[in-house]
């Protein structure tokens, strides 16, 4: 699984013209789930995100995470994040988990770090609009296959 993580002070879903999630100071987590992707990467990453400590202690040092702030988290399905650019200039998309099981896993993800941190989702397909005001701007791209 492949994760862009973002720090901000904002963040919403827009599907059809209608807002579908709003959160404030927290992390926006953008997804992709590319094949061979297990339960284990969703927990590794979960884990691993809602400890992340990027964000400013008293004393103005990353050193507090997103549960530390009672933050809130936004997690949108990106699969355009496993995107081979290797030959030509379109990019295809191939490594990049069978819609259900990338659903699943999608899912699976967001319940693991619903556990530690209120959180919010986009949907799975859909045609969605970001919005976010990015803090710092702190972002960070994380691999799960890093973390076994």
């Amino acid at each position: 699984m492949i994760a862009v993580i973002q720090r901000v002070l904002s963040a919403s879903v827009t599907i059809d013209n209608c807002l579908h999630s709003k959160i404030d100071n927290g992390l926006l987590v953008l997804l992709g789930v590319k094949q061979g992707d297990t339960e284990r990467d969703a927990e590794l990453l979960a884990k691993k995100i809602s400890n992340l400590r990027i964000f400013s202690d008293e004393n103005d040092k990353m050193n507090l995470s997103v549960q530390d702030l009672k933050g809130e988290v936004l997690v949108v399905s990106n699969f355009t994040l496993l995107a081979n650019y290797k030959k030509g200039n379109r990019p295809d998309y191939m490594n990049g988990a069978k819609p259900d099981e990338a659903n699943r896993l999608y899912e699976y993800f967001c319940s693991c770090i619903s556990q530690s941190v209120p959180t919010k989702t986009g949907v799975f397909g859909a045609d969605m609009k970001l919005g976010l005001v990015n803090d710092g701007p702190v972002t960070i791209v994380m691999d799960s296959e890093v973390l076994k």
